[in-house]
């Protein structure tokens, strides 16, 4: 077994949940919500305005599923949430 964990903009999850339902093989997902912030040497803070209101609201999406699907649903996670912008969120796996 292997849980897929992958951290999205909140706006994606409609979306994503659709996309995952019809995934053959899907076992289900639990979903938080959660507050976070990106690495500061990846983004440009020029007050201290910017620095303290850096965390952005994010949903937590965690998948329990064999091994065999895991890339699967990963490879479906990204192609739905990914916007190639700054603050898309994480995906990763573990066993």
């Amino acid at each position: 077994m292997m849980e897929v964990k992958a951290v999205i903009r909140p706006n994606k999850l409609a979306a994503l949940r659709t996309a995952l339902l019809g995934t053959p093989g899907f076992p289900g997902m639990t979903v938080s919500k959660v507050e976070g912030c990106s690495a500061s040497s990846k983004t440009n803070k020029t007050t201290i305005k910017d620095e303290l209101t850096d965390y952005s609201a994010k949903v937590r999406v965690e998948i329990v599923c064999n091994v065999e699907i895991a890339p699967v649903l990963m490879d479906r996670i990204v192609s739905v949430c990914q916007t190639g912008q700054m603050g898309d969120g994480v995906v990763h796996t573990s066993t």
